[in-house]
């Protein structure tokens, strides 16, 4: 399998994943919705992990590109992009097909803290903490990972409850809170 084949079936089993759910989708739906056989699959992938964790790689670089992008097309300032998040974040809740946070439902189903998806998932947030910390920092706001991290929990917060709900108003409601706290 090329290169380009292998990045195919990555993109294409992480649409299979976010819609089905990780535990629930096996490889034989990945190998005929992917039309890649399960030979194929295996010799890029010895196990069903080692294709969720290309998953997670790649849907982190995807997300993380999207919404630092949309935040910097939404503000200009530092402070602005961290309540431009929430803006982007409610497009994202609108959009067809949200179904949530696939780092979420990723931990959800790989419990253990020791489990390489587990921590593969937790490195996401982390780095959107980092994110979030150096536009915090540059708008001189003390304790900017403090505050990074309390912005990163009303993110997620507002993430689940949007896909519990069907509904994008937590978006806004968690930008109102972010809005406070920013002062």
């Amino acid at each position: 399998m090329s290169r380009n084949k292998r990045d195919e079936l990555i993109r294409n089993a992480l649409k299979i994943f976010y819609r089905n759910g990780f535990n629930a989708t096996g490889m034989d739906l990945v190998a005929k919705e992917s039309g890649v056989s399960k030979t194929s699959i295996y010799k890029h992938f010895r196990t069903k992990d080692e294709l969720i964790l290309a998953v997670l790689r790649l849907r982190d670089e995807d997300f993380r590109n999207w919404l630092f992008r949309r935040m910097e097309d939404l503000a200009d300032t530092p402070a602005g992009q961290l309540l431009a998040m929430f803006d982007a974040l409610e497009e994202w809740f609108e959009a067809d097909g949200f179904q949530g946070c696939m780092f979420i439902k990723a931990s959800a189903e790989f419990q253990n803290p020791s489990d390489a998806i587990n921590r593969q998932s937790y490195a996401h947030k982390e780095l959107l903490v980092d994110h979030f910390a150096r536009l915090a920092g540059a708008a001189g706001f003390d304790a900017p990972r403090a505050l990074a991290r309390e912005l990163l929990i009303l993110k997620e917060g507002a993430i689940v409850i949007a896909a519990m709900s069907h509904d994008p108003a937590p978006a806004m409601e968690a930008k109102a809170i972010a809005a406070r706290l920013l002062g």
